[in-house]
């Protein structure tokens, strides 16, 4: 299990400030959904903390160690990344993906690359190239590819944007779950999600980004009866409880 803490963070890209002086501390496991309208910081946060990009001022740490000194080979076996985009630098296949994902880690079950397959149901597409896939196919290669491995810190922006209901129900579900399993088994899953109901629904911790700042970091069943959610949003939300779950509902009076 690892721990991931963001310690002033602060990025600025030609003359904007992207994320404003945010410090976080996550893990070593737990659920953890990133929430915010668009323009947030949201994605640029998330990169930060895989360490793909670099702050402007501040640290990311990792087990207390700085990401930025530690090797690749280091942060590619601790963290897994799902950016919002990928394009690989060749047409390669299905099967080829796979096996480059079970290479970052030193060792694997013999059965990992099967299992993961099974998972996301990639069986009869592994000599399939990536330029031949839809949206949904391909982000469920790319989930395979970096999950194969089980990292203990699993990092997403909005992993499910290009799946249908089903599987994006499916997967929300998948990286919330394996950062609530029981102490000693669980990992760390940091993920940004659109869908505010399933935010809420599946996830532990719910952190509000707004203009690059942490607005609010709390409990998911204790952030959705908060104010500043409604603000954050520019709309009132109506809270409704089915099924034991909290629902939110845009109010016909859209203002806050």
């Amino acid at each position: 299990m690892s721990s991931l803490a963001a310690e002033s963070l602060t990025v600025k890209r030609e003359g904007a400030t992207l994320i404003d002086g945010v410090s976080l501390v996550l893990g070593p496991r737990g659920s953890v959904a990133v929430i915010g309208p668009n323009g947030a910081g949201k994605s640029t946060l998330l990169r930060t903390l895989a360490g793909v990009d670099m702050p402007t001022s501040g640290h990311v740490r990792l087990d207390g160690q700085n990401l930025a000194g530690l090797a690749s080979i280091e942060r590619a076996q601790a963290i897994g990344f799902l950016p919002q985009a990928f394009e690989p630098h060749w047409d390669l296949s299905v099967a080829d993906l796979l096996q480059l994902g079970a290479a970052r880690a030193t060792a694997l079950p013999a059965d990992a690359v099967a299992k993961a397959k099974h998972a996301f149901e990639l069986s009869g597409l592994e000599a399939r190239r990536w330029s031949t896939l839809s949206g949904g196919e391909r982000a469920r290669v790319l989930l395979a590819t970096v999950l194969v491995v089980d990292p203990p810190v699993l990092i997403a922006d909005e992993p499910s944007a290009a799946l249908d209901i089903r599987h994006r129900l499916d997967t929300i579900r998948t990286l919330a779950t394996r950062g609530r399993e029981p102490l000693g088994e669980g990992r760390l899953s940091v993920v940004v999600v659109h869908d505010l109901d399933l935010a809420f629904r599946f996830f532990e911790r719910v952190v509000l980004l707004v203009a690059g700042k942490v607005l609010a970091d709390a409990p998911a069943d204790q952030l959705i009866h908060d104010p500043r959610l409604d603000e954050a949003f520019g709309v009132r939300f109506e809270r409704l409880k089915i099924g034991g779950r909290w629902m939110l509902t845009p109010s016909p009076n859209l203002s806050p």
